[in-house]
Order: C-alpha cells, then sequence, then structure tokens
C-alpha cells in the first residue's frame, strides 16, 4: 500500500509540475511580438454591411460625411459609454481650456507614436540582446518597463505631503 500511495504522490506532482509548464496567455506582454500591440478603436461597432441602390460610384463632396460610416464621432461616444447626442461640434469645449493649457504647456509632439514606437523597439532590442538565454520562458514585459512603472503607494505619500485629500486610494498591501 505504501510504495501505491508514493506512485500516486509522484504522479500528482509529475502532474502538477507539467501543468506549471503550460503556455499562458500572455500577448499583450509578449516582447516577442511582431503586431503593432492592441487596437484602441476596436470598441467601436462596425455598421452592417448594406447593398446601395445603385453601384454608381457617388460624386465626392470634400468636407462631406462618409458614406459607409457617417456619423463616427458620436458612434465612438456612444460605444464608450456616453451620450451621442453631446457631441462638441468645434472640438474642445471652451470650459476644458485650462486642462489643455497645462497638458500642452511643453509643447504637443504630433509624432508621438511613430516616436514612442521606435523608442520602444531600441529598447526591446537591447534588452533582448542582454538576455537571449531564458530557459524558464520568463515574462520579460515587467523587467524592461520596471523603470517607467509607477508606484501607487509613494504617489500616494507624495499627494499627501503636499495636502491633496485622495479619498479613492486602495488600502495598502
Amino acid at each position: 500500500m505504501g510504495a501505491f500511495m508514493r506512485a500516486m504522490i509522484l504522479s500528482v506532482l509529475a502532474l502538477v509540475t507539467l501543468a506549471a509548464c503550460g503556455n499562458t496567455e500572455r500577448s499583450l506582454r509578449d516582447m516577442r511580438t511582431t503586431d503593432g500591440g492592441p487596437d484602441e478603436f476596436s470598441v467601436i461597432p462596425a455598421q452592417p454591411l448594406a447593398l446601395p441602390e445603385t453601384l454608381a460610384l457617388v460624386t465626392p463632396t470634400p468636407g462631406g460625411a462618409n458614406l459607409a460610416d457617417p456619423t463616427p464621432k458620436a458612434d465612438a461616444i456612444a460605444a464608450l459609454g456616453g451620450n451621442r447626442a453631446v457631441q462638441l461640434a468645434g472640438g474642445i469645449p471652451a470650459s476644458d481650456s485650462g486642462l489643455i493649457a497645462q497638458v500642452t504647456r511643453y509643447g504637443v509632439d504630433a509624432d508621438i507614436r511613430a516616436n514612442l514606437a521606435e523608442r520602444d523597439a531600441t529598447a526591446r532590442r537591447r534588452k533582448q540582446a542582454s538576455n537571449v538565454f531564458n530557459p524558464l520562458n520568463r515574462d520579460r514585459y515587467f523587467p524592461l518597463y520596471a523603470g517607467q512603472a509607477l508606484d501607487a503607494d509613494a504617489e500616494l505619500a507624495r499627494l499627501a505631503a503636499l495636502g491633496v485629500l485622495v479619498p479613492n486610494a486602495p488600502a495598502a498591501e
């Protein structure tokens, strides 16, 4: 009976060890991925395809609405849980001018996505070259971006020292 129990325990341990080596889904953090990352616009519902009355090409109207997507901004607002009737015609409302001034006080980089993608690719290449040997297939995402991680507790302490009340702060772990 003792040999049977030992064999059973070893079998269970082998099964648990094998399951721990299974492939986990971490596609957004995979440093070897070649796609462009998450598509932040995938939440917008696509309109169903419809066959037009005539297949003749429509005369273009510069500055006019797109026939396939006549209200893209209102659709995006509705998809994100907003009220599509509150769409602003002028872009940024006057009540947000202070916010825009604060955010753009150091300038605005129109090519920010391309610049960040280039810097990120450089950092990934540098990190991958220094960490070629990875026998346990460890997650390389967090070590790569550790310098950019925010410390919520330190930020809460900094804000508290400034006298800023943060009522929704989670409990410290």
